[in-house]
Parts: structure tokens; sequence; C-alpha cells
């Protein structure tokens, strides 16, 4: 499966989850902290944060191109919203591990129909194909 790539960004961290990360182009450029659920100040930014705004805005615009796509599935909604959870934890191995549980909104379609557009979004997005069968996502629509 060869991916003909459009687009690349660099970031650099520095000092790891108590440091500093930054894009090449300053678009993002931010302090970084352990939350204090994992023992840290929670002053500044982590990597779950991030993950969580990244996931959530792929998967919806996914969600969109997926009904250009596909003309039997509903339009989203100017409203729509998806709200991507992550959470972290220790593994039963060794290490540790990631969660993510997407809750879909689509304001005024019928919810088997936006269960639908919801698996097309899977179809598409890359968080999506990065994450299946390394982390569990499950998805809700509401």
């Amino acid at each position: 499966m060869a991916t003909d790539i459009k687009y690349r960004i660099s970031a650099t961290a520095t000092g790891g989850r108590e440091g500093h990360s930054k894009t090449e182009d300053g678009a993002v450029d931010v302090k970084l902290a352990p939350p204090k659920a994992l023992g840290g100040s929670g002053d500044g930014v982590n990597p779950e944060q991030l993950f969580a705004t990244g996931y959530a805005a792929c998967y919806l615009g996914a969600m969109k191109y997926a009904t250009t796509q596909d003309a039997s599935l509903a339009k989203v909604p100017g409203d729509a919203t998806v709200k991507a959870t992550v959470g972290i934890g220790p593994r039963s191995d060794t290490g540790f591990g990631l969660a993510v549980d997407l809750e879909v909104h689509l304001p005024g379609v019928d919810k088997a129909e936006a269960a639908r557009v919801a698996e097309a979004g899977h179809t598409i997005c890359p968080y999506s194909h990065a994450t299946r069968g390394n982390i569990e996502v499950t998805t809700t629509v509401v």
C-alpha cells in the first residue's frame, strides 16, 4: 500500500513530556508538561491533547469528504462535531498505551444514517488508518 504524500510538516521536541515542541513553520509552538493525573504539573500542553485535537478535526473532515465520494450518504451539517477523548495508561505487558473514544454529533441526521457516515469516515481518515489494529478506538453517534 503506497501513499502519494502531498504534504509534510516537521516538528521538533526538546525535553520530552516536560519541554517544548514547535513545528518548522512556527504555526504550532507549545510548552509541554505532563498532566496532573500522570504526576506532572499540568502547566502546559501534553501529547494526548494534541492527538485528541488532531484526530477530532481530521475525522470530521474525513466524514465530510466521504459524503462527496458517496452520494448515498447524508451530508455532514455545518454544526457537526466530533469529540475525541484520548486516554493513556500503563499496558499490562510494558510501557504505556492509548485508547480513543470518538463521539460524533450530526444534528438533524437520522442516527442510523449518521452511523453510516461515521463508518465511512473511518475508511478515509488517516488517523483511523494509523490506529486500526494498534489501539482501541470506539465510535459513538449521539
